[in-house]
């Protein structure tokens, strides 16, 4: 709580920030380059990692982000992490641990450093579970398994690669903290966006923000390309801001149109 305090929505018992279902479902819609320039006006410059393997490349990953973060075992440390989880009610493999917490609208995010053989979070059983549970997907820094199991249950998943090895020798170093996956900071609760591109992870103190200014990028993306496909400017009379005073004045009069002014 102390890390997300500009989160403007209410939040889960566990304390992450809960953005409302229906600024969800608008950024659905939106892309990448919707979000980089308001993230990058706002400072936030490693919130994107691109470079990943996906389950369904023309399936949108929308959701919460649920973190957590696993390092290679060693035994004086791994025996404590064991008695915590124990004691805490956590069942299962310690890859389990984080699976378990997932509801209606999560997506999971690990961080397993990058490590495929030995590092496959999930297979065919878990991945069923996660999709059942969140109806959205997962980012894993780190390998899958059973592939061939998992791809056809029709969720959006980022990983890095397949394996057919186990979860070994890895243990869990916090759920709901922050992580780092690729280059990017992510923190729970943070919106999770993903496309064909690669993955956001939004702020939710900007998400309100990114709707307003695409709306606006939209318009004048529109505006731009019905001008473009007629065939008679150049890229330069039109993109990205029209040079003539005629064509600024028809693209403000577009422009309210459609913003109903």
């Amino acid at each position: 709580m102390k890390y997300t305090a500009g989160n403007p929505y209410e939040r889960f018992p566990d304390g992450r920030p809960k953005v409302p279902d229906e600024i969800l479902e608008k950024l659905r819609a939106l892309c990448m380059e919707d979000v980089w320039p308001v993230l990058r006006a706002a400072g936030f410059n490693s919130q994107y990692e691109g470079g990943w393997r996906l389950l369904q490349p023309g399936k949108k990953l929308v959701g919460r982000a649920v973190t957590a973060q696993y390092i290679p075992s060693r035994p004086d440390v791994h025996d404590i992490v064991a008695k915590e989880g124990a004691a805490a009610g956590r069942q299962g493999g310690q890859n389990q641990w984080v699976i378990d917490t997932l509801q209606k609208g999560d997506v999971l995010v690990v961080d397993i450093f990058g490590k495929v053989v030995n590092g496959t979070i999930i297979g065919d059983n878990l991945a069923t579970f996660i999709h059942a549970a969140t109806g959205a997907g997962f980012v894993i820094d780190g390998g899958i398994r059973d592939l061939e199991g998992i791809q056809p249950i029709g969720m959006a998943g980022y990983y890095r690669g397949a394996d057919p090895t186990a979860f070994t020798d890895l243990m869990c170093a916090g759920i709901n903290i922050p992580v780092r996956i690729g280059k990017a900071t992510v923190m729970p609760g943070d919106i999770v966006l993903g496309d064909r591109e690669g993955v956001y992870f939004i702020p939710p103190a900007l998400a309100q923000k990114i709707v307003d200014r695409a709306v606006e990028t939209r318009i004048h993306d529109d505006w731009t390309q019905m001008k473009l496909r007629t065939g008679k400017y150049k890229s330069s009379d039109i993109y990205s801001t029209p040079r003539d005073p005629e064509l600024k004045r028809e693209y403000e009069e577009y422009r309210k149109k459609r913003l109903g002014k």
